[in-house]
């Protein structure tokens, strides 16, 4: 047997004895059918069971026409059904999970998986581990290119290891639900994070000084407890003084400015042009602005100290590590406080102080006063909408949560409940002591083990390995050497080079895809290349970045 893919694998069904638990018959058709408990196809035509399968499974999610799809198996028996879904050629790629080595030794023994193995579409996993799944997953399912996704258990073999099966279905549902996360910030945001992206980087600095290292630290997000907490914090800062490294999210820096509280830093991620209302009327030339490199490009102009960070979108990875080495920073909980907190970790802070993270609505209140939403919302307030339906509208635009405890006097959404879960699990497993100031909003469950640090870190770039108009350059030339797609395995033919420039293009896939539906996979990636090569040809002129920077 001679594989065309996957040497591992090879060799561990070489190593195999192959005693396994299957016996075989023949089909009337003529075609081998394995069998454990019972046989796991049909005994008249498999061949033609699977044709049925795959068809019925296209139709049903298909919701465009020659929309593409993304098979995973549960179970390969003679993998009738893998062989089906591969002769499509709107199939995006196959993915059959099984276990039991042994048992796949047998069926290699007896059918010949040679087409499969060699069709850069499939892969196969033999006794994967939870996160190998995942990873799998994340690796190889791209919605914007892969299309809709489709499990498809072979239930003779499942039923025969169902507990094994069970956990490969849990890890699958969960791993989709993150793409799906992920994808739906990227089909809205894809564009955005993208052009303001290379705009930073032609307009970043890579002289900034390494930015010292902090002992502790108080992170202030916006919620509405902020007001509250606010003389608690400027007592703190009048005992500790320059020990006590104020921390403000972008958001709650206008309250904090209001109440005469002067932040050391503020940290910003949002990538969308709102962010310029958090700054509007306020000074903050002195003050350090940190910045994922995806945050609207105007955001650096307003400090004379900006730092960007790289929160990991693939192109500020690749920027990162083939023009200007930016620090990372984990914002992967989707706020600004998490975003903070992971910066005063990155900084050294052993203690870290937790102002207006309420990740709920107290009392019916949206936002801490002064923030953003109550100017912006005035100045849209009409006659016949008046400040209170607005606000009204924005407080019931998602549904709330039951509670988790009784007696609570504060809403939830899933979405913060989501951030509240992403933070405490931060603030558990960082090597800092993080405490929550009393406030009305949902209690953090934090578990502050003993800690035990070694060193203060510091916040500083690497070195310039260019110029960041070469790196431009390059990196249009690169998207404009991307082979023509020509079939569904278009990813999976690509050279390594150009898969990683490929992928530095995927969040604009799917914001393209997302506004042009009827885009063919093929079409979305001439699409994908004429817009980005277009947006960095708008940069590279200087006429053009003058007026637009």
């Amino acid at each position: 047997m001679e594989t065309c893919q996957n040497k591992e694998l090879h060799e561990k069904i070489a190593a195999a004895k192959g005693q396994g638990s299957y016996k075989f018959l023949e089909s009337a058709s003529g075609l081998t059918v394995p069998v454990l408990d019972g046989a796991l196809h049909s005994t008249v035509d498999p061949q033609k069971e699977a044709q049925r399968l795959i068809a019925s499974s296209s139709g049903a999610n298909s919701c465009v026409a020659n929309d593409t799809i993304y098979f995973i198996f549960l179970g390969l028996g003679a993998a009738y059904a893998p062989r089906a879904a591969l002769k499509s050629e709107n199939t995006s790629g196959v993915l059959v999970i099984d276990y039991d080595i042994e048992g796949i030794a047998q069926l290699f023994n007896k059918i010949d998986y040679t087409e499969l193995l060699c069709d850069s579409r499939f892969t196969l996993l033999v006794d994967p581990p939870p996160d190998l799944i995942e990873k799998t997953l994340l690796e190889l399912y791209r919605p914007a290119l892969c299309g809709s996704i489709r499990t498809l258990p072979l239930r003779a073999r499942v039923k025969h290891d169902a507990n094994n099966f069970n956990k490969a279905a849990d890890v699958i549902q969960n791993t989709i639900e993150k793409i799906s996360c992920d994808y739906s910030v990227q089909a809205h945001f894809g564009k955005t994070m993208f052009s303001n992206i290379i705009r930073n980087i032609k307009k970043i600095q890579g002289n900034n000084p390494c930015f010292p290292a902090i002992q502790e630290a108080a992170i202030c997000a916006a919620g509405p407890s902020l007001n509250g907490q606010l003389p608690h914090l400027a007592q703190q800062k009048k005992m500790l003084g320059q020990k006590l490294f104020i921390l403000s999210s972008d958001t709650a820096f206008p309250v904090l400015t209001d109440h005469g509280i002067k932040p050391d830093a503020i940290v910003s991620i949002d990538c969308q042009h709102i962010s310029y209302y958090h700054f509007m009327g306020k000074n903050c030339r002195d003050i350090p602005l940190f910045l994922d490199i995806s945050s609207p490009p105007m955001l650096s102009d307003l400090s004379d100290f900006p730092y960007f960070f790289c929160g990991g979108h693939p192109l500020a990875v690749y920027f990162s590590q083939n023009c200007l080495s930016l620090p990372m920073l984990d914002i992967s909980g989707g706020n600004v406080a998490y975003a903070s907190l992971s910066l005063a970790n990155s900084l050294g802070a052993g203690r870290i102080h937790v102002y207006g993270a309420d990740f709920s609505y107290p009392e019916g209140r949206v936002y801490a006063k002064g923030s953003y939403i109550y100017p912006l919302f005035e100045r849209k307030q009409k006659r016949i909408l008046p400040l209170e339906a607005i606000l009204s509208t924005f407080f019931y635009r998602s549904p709330f949560l039951p509670p988790e405890n009784d007696g609570t006097n504060y809403n939830e959404t899933s979405v913060l409940r989501f951030y509240r879960k992403s933070f405490e699990q931060k603030a558990s497993g960082i090597d800092a002591e993080v405490l929550q100031a009393p406030g009305s909003g949902v209690p953090l469950v934090i578990r502050n083990t003993e800690k035990n640090r070694q060193s203060l870190n510091t916040f500083a770039y690497g070195k310039n390995l260019m110029p960041t108009a070469e790196f431009l350059k390059n990196y249009r030339s690169d998207i404009e050497k991307l082979p023509n797609p020509s079939a569904a395995s278009y990813i999976q033919n690509l050279t390594v080079n150009e898969g990683r420039i490929f992928t530095t293009l995927l969040p604009l896939a799917a914001a393209i895809k997302h506004r042009c539906p009827e885009l063919s996979s093929l079409e979305l990636i001439e699409e994908v290349k004429r817009y980005s090569v277009e947006e960095i040809d708008k940069v590279l002129d200087s006429r053009y970045a003058a007026s637009h920077l």
